[in-house]
């Protein structure tokens, strides 16, 4: 949100309430932003958050390790925001999915299926078909960090 409000991006968060930035964060960017041209939009509504987006961003909900009830609570809560065909239809006709990895789309893991066990759920944040679509640039995405690791590593020790 920050990089984005400093290069004039416009920047949408969509996402229940309790997890929103602090609204000190939002207020600072929000006034960089409008210094830049561009605007920061907070939203709970998964169909507004997408709506002309040019890029949709998600992350794994829950961490490895997190205790069972913090999966059940994360699962709960962030089961709407799911990123499926129909929200990326709602963006512009060239919007990116994109995603730091791993990722639960599917079954085909251990984790992934104990998620269909417990939870009675075969993907997660992101539906199996927007994940293997032609516009999910994740793995792209994961190799280009790759390459910036290793810019900032020599640089670094340079």
């Amino acid at each position: 949100m920050v990089v984005c409000a400093k290069l004039g991006i416009n920047f949408t968060a969509c996402g229940p309430k309790d997890l929103m930035p602090k609204a000190d964060l939002v207020e600072i960017c929000e006034k960089i932003a409008k210094e830049n041209g561009s605007s920061i939009v907070l939203t709970d509504d998964p169909k507004v958050g997408c709506k002309g987006a040019h890029a949709i961003y998600t992350d794994i909900w829950v961490s490895m390790g997190e205790p069972a009830e913090v999966w059940d609570e994360r699962i709960k809560l962030l089961t709407p925001y799911r990123v499926t065909t129909e929200l990326m239809d709602l963006g512009a006709k060239d919007c990116i999915f994109l995603h730091c990895l791993p990722s639960f789309h599917d079954t085909n893991t251990k984790v992934g299926k104990d998620i269909e066990k417990r939870f009675g759920i075969n993907e997660m944040e992101v539906s199996n078909e927007v994940f293997e679509s032609r516009r999910s640039k994740v793995f792209d995405e994961a190799e280009n960090r790759m390459h910036t690791i290793k810019a900032v590593m020599y640089a670094t020790l340079k």
